[in-house]
């Protein structure tokens, strides 16, 4: 998911946010990133739907104003409060978890982009929101950045995710090119007809990339230039992948922090551009964006305010660090004993 493998990207273009949309980016990311491991650390595809379900309460808590008493929670409660972040937006976060799940597979690529809206597109909305963009045209262009990133996160694990019994790629795309899906996942390997799909998905990422790039124009002055990193880094992840030979079985593509900080350094100063602001959203997006257009943003009025969720002791930030190094280190774990 892009949630987790994300997580070094987001915190390096995060850094660039104003610090009050900054707090709010990362209480966000908590709450999502939580809610990833809570699923996919279950040990059994039962464990995993009372996961789901058990999210599920918890965001029908958050949005009652009485969230569980967690770091993630809090923060998640009082930031839906406070950026009118519609309860559709976080509850197709957690059916793409629950897709996710039942290991469910993907027959197109229009099948591909609506779980791609829901664990991606869903974050770039509520990102919008948290930056004060309410605009659909804005909108859409979040989404299409949110799902070009998952794209790319899609194309970087394809041999991680089917040794974990997992795939994404769009199976007619698989089929069309001579790859029986099944026999694939059993002994993952790669192959050029393999390269050639995971280039297929990479140049529908870059496309999305560009599209992206006007709604980025349109954001406030002080917000662009984090999105625009964290959208030329993770567009870099594809870089390496295709530099790689697409071959994303024996490799995991990783960008350097040297480049990762020119990356930053070209965001700082690339001027905005906002053509083809206009341009329909995915057909698979569409429901976010009517969600949230149905549900303008009015004051808080009548309700008692939440306690901050900064007030507690050990931030969130601080968590989400802990459990980044610990993942770095099972990575190691598996790559070691292979």
């Amino acid at each position: 998911m892009a949630i987790r493998a994300g997580s070094k990207s987001f915190f390096a273009a995060g850094r660039l946010l104003p610090a009050d949309m900054r707090e709010a980016a990362y209480g966000l990311y908590a709450f999502c990133r939580l809610s990833d491991d809570l699923v996919d650390d279950a040990a059994s595809p039962a464990e995993r739907r009372s996961a789901v379900a058990r999210l599920e309460s918890r965001i029908g808590q958050a949005y009652a104003g009485r969230p569980a008493d967690a770091p993630a929670d809090r923060a998640f409660a009082e930031i839906v409060t406070a950026h009118a972040i519609p309860e559709a937006l976080p509850r197709a976060l957690i059916e793409g978890f629950a897709w996710d799940a039942e290991g469910r597979r993907y027959a197109d690529l229009g099948a591909l982009h609506a779980y791609a809206a829901r664990v991606a597109g869903s974050v770039g909305a509520m990102m919008a929101l948290i930056m004060a963009t309410r605009d659909p045209d804005a909108l859409a262009r979040a989404c299409d950045l949110g799902a070009a990133m998952q794209l790319t996160n899609i194309a970087r694990d394809v041999g991680e995710d089917a040794r974990m019994g997992r795939l994404y790629l769009p199976l007619d795309w698989m089929r069309e090119a001579g790859l029986d899906p099944d026999a694939f996942l059993a002994d993952p390997r790669p192959s050029p007809a393999l390269a050639g799909t995971v280039a297929r998905l990479l140049a529908e990422a870059d496309n999305l990339y560009a599209r992206a790039e006007a709604g980025i124009a349109v954001l406030p002055s002080g917000c662009r230039p984090s999105i625009r990193a964290a959208g030329l880094i993770y567009a870099e992840i594809g870089k390496v992948v295709a530099a790689q030979g697409y071959d994303s079985v024996r490799h995991r593509a990783r960008v350097t922090t040297g480049r990762k900080l020119a990356l930053i350094a070209r965001a700082l100063r690339t001027p905005a551009d906002a053509a083809g602001l206009g341009a329909p959203p995915l057909p698979e997006t569409a429901f976010l964006i009517e969600a949230v257009t149905a549900q303008p943003f009015l004051p808080m009025r009548g309700r008692t305010p939440l306690r901050p969720w900064y007030d507690v002791s050990g931030r969130v930030v601080h968590v989400l660090d802990l459990i980044e190094r610990m993942r770095e280190r099972e990575a190691f774990g598996r790559s070691a004993s292979s």
